[in-house]
């Protein structure tokens, strides 16, 4: 299930921010995080199956365009089609939008897609 991030969910979502490569270093983590709860543009989404948050999305909004900044899941689950499960239901909290991605995120996002 999908889960708009709250403000208690901070340290589960950096956690699982960290999975990407690009979010190893604290500093960037904690930027990344202080960006998503600060801009208006910025949407993030925690997966939660039954008590555990195993996943994580993130979305910036610009006009009617969507755009796929952050996807991660807890290795432990990748395989399973975590990701593909949150970009079809965060679609849902966007109906009308195009959706699109940034490069790091774009091969992801095609993949999906096409499924």
């Amino acid at each position: 299930m999908l889960i708009r991030y709250k403000k208690s969910f901070e340290k589960i979502a950096m956690g699982l921010l960290s999975f990407m490569p690009d979010e190893k270093d604290i500093k960037k983590l904690q930027q990344s995080m202080k960006s998503y709860e600060t801009e208006e543009s910025k949407h993030l989404f925690l997966w939660k199956e039954d008590d555990d948050f195993i996943g994580l999305i993130g979305i910036e909004v610009h006009g009617n365009t969507a755009v796929l900044v952050d996807v991660s899941v807890n290795p432990s689950h990748r395989g399973q089609g975590v990701g593909r499960m949150m970009v079809t239901s965060v679609r849902g909290f966007y109906p009308g939008y195009e959706f699109d991605a940034r490069k790091e995120t774009a091969q992801f996002l095609a993949k999906c897609m096409d499924c």
